[in-house]
């Protein structure tokens, strides 16, 4: 599974409508609304690094009120809950 943290800006006045949108797309797993020099932040989650093509420029930048990305693509994903669960295994309740 690849990973992309996609920053946007968007239009202000329309950035709740603008979220919903995103965060209605397939591969879109959270939509973040954030302070500082963009409104939005979304996670992308894709099978095959092809498949960004499709998602952001495809159908994120489409979106209307969306007037700018900027994209990161993870190199591995480190996670709280990811850990809880390696150190769970085997442990009965």
């Amino acid at each position: 599974m690849i990973t992309a943290i996609v920053l946007i800006k968007t239009s202000v006045d329309r950035i709740p409508e603008i979220a919903e949108s995103i965060a209605a797309l397939d591969s879109v797993s959270e939509v973040f609304s954030v302070t500082g020099t963009y409104d939005l932040i979304a996670m992308v989650r894709v099978a095959r690094h092809d498949d960004l093509a499709d998602v952001i420029p495809g159908k994120i930048s489409k979106i209307a009120g969306v007037e700018a990305t900027d994209t990161h693509v993870a190199f591995r994903t480190y996670s709280q809950h990811d850990l809880e669960a390696a150190f769970a295994i085997g442990l009965d309740n």
